[in-house]
């Protein structure tokens, strides 16, 4: 093979390279790029009807969207934070049913139909609930970030005791509220301003009757 040869069977090889990089690489984009069918399925919205503060909602919401990101976003009730949005603080906590969840960790459309409290549907008549109440007359919070999931969660919490739900403490129905066991049912609301005296007391407060 001459040098003529040489160099013509080189730029058909490179050529050739050229070409098989290209359509690998094109081949590759196209099978990962959603169809038509996918992409919308992926933006169906999902009709959902729930009760939040005692107002009836019938809401469209993509499926991935959070309850919090719903009250938040959609409802615009803000008093409920986002903090760590992975269900490690408390501070988004709400009340399902009575029940007190993270609202970060549960999407709104599996609450079709359940009743949900927030900080803004605890007040009553313009009164607000002892909780509240003791939270101020106590100095349950500092920057106050943390404070509607602390008071959330300590309702539900004294609920709890009442009907005898076992802690980490405390494994009988015969349950004594002492301020390790608050601090045990309540550590899943973190107060970076490290405000748990006053919050201690003042579910305390509630607990024993005491007025704010």
């Amino acid at each position: 093979m001459n040098s003529q040869e040489k160099d013509r069977a080189q730029q058909t090889s490179e050529v050739t390279r050229r070409d098989f990089v290209g359509i690998t690489v094109v081949g590759t984009l196209a099978s990962a790029a959603p169809t038509s069918a996918e992409t919308a399925e992926e933006t169906a919205f999902v009709r959902t009807s729930l009760t939040v503060n005692g107002e009836h909602h019938d809401v469209q919401v993509d499926p991935r969207v959070t309850l919090l990101d719903l009250l938040r976003e959609h409802l615009k009730l803000t008093g409920t934070k986002k903090g760590c949005d992975h269900g490690q603080c408390g501070a988004c906590t709400v009340l399902v049913n009575g029940q007190r969840i993270n609202s970060c960790l549960s999407l709104a459309v599996m609450h079709d139909g359940d009743e949900i409290t927030t900080i803004e549907g605890l007040a009553q008549n313009g009164k607000l609930h002892p909780m509240q109440a003791a939270f101020i007359n106590q100095d349950g919070f500092q920057c106050g970030y943390c404070t509607p999931g602390q008071i959330c969660s300590a309702v539900a919490m004294l609920s709890e005791v009442k009907e005898g739900a076992p802690s980490a403490l405390t494994v009988t129905r015969q349950i004594e509220l002492t301020d390790d066991e608050i601090r045990e049912r309540m550590s899943g609301n973190i107060c970076r301003c490290a405000a748990y005296v006053g919050i201690v007391a003042a579910i305390r407060n509630v607990a024993e009757g005491v007025n704010a």
